[in-house]
């Protein structure tokens, strides 16, 4: 229970970002990633990145076959979003936001590679009565 509600979790986190960045780029890169210049198209590009770990994400809640690929793959895109955002730590502007995002990335690494543990358990047999 608790994997298909971080799925769902993750997965509505990806749609929201995906969305964001591809409506509004602008908006995205001055409240979330104001690193470097504003590209608009490279926003853009990635948010197809994120569309396509949403719908992973959206089938893995549903198909259990799907739960441990999908999760793999999104722990590590975020565990590697985690160490690019320590590389530029203090390339954000506000400065804090660095930090704030480095922060934040890796606590979803961590969430992840915990639902991801518990995704590759096997599945409990059901006890029969003595």
């Amino acid at each position: 229970m608790i994997v298909g509600l971080g799925i769902a979790g993750f997965a509505l986190y990806f749609w929201a970002i995906a969305i964001l960045m591809s409506v509004a780029p602008k908006f995205f890169f001055a409240h979330i990633g104001p690193f470097g210049v504003l590209n608009e198209h490279y926003i853009r590009d990635t948010a197809t990145f994120n569309a396509a770990f949403a719908a992973g994400l959206t089938i893995a809640y549903k198909r259990m076959s799907w739960r441990v690929p999908v999760l793999f793959c999104v722990t590590v895109q975020f565990a590697l979003h985690s160490v690019n955002h320590l590389v530029d730590i203090d390339a954000a502007h506000p400065r804090w936001l660095g930090p704030a995002d480095f922060i934040s990335l890796t606590l979803a690494a961590i969430l992840l590679t915990v639902l991801l543990a518990r995704a590759l358990r096997p599945p409990a047999k059901p006890s029969v009565a003595p």
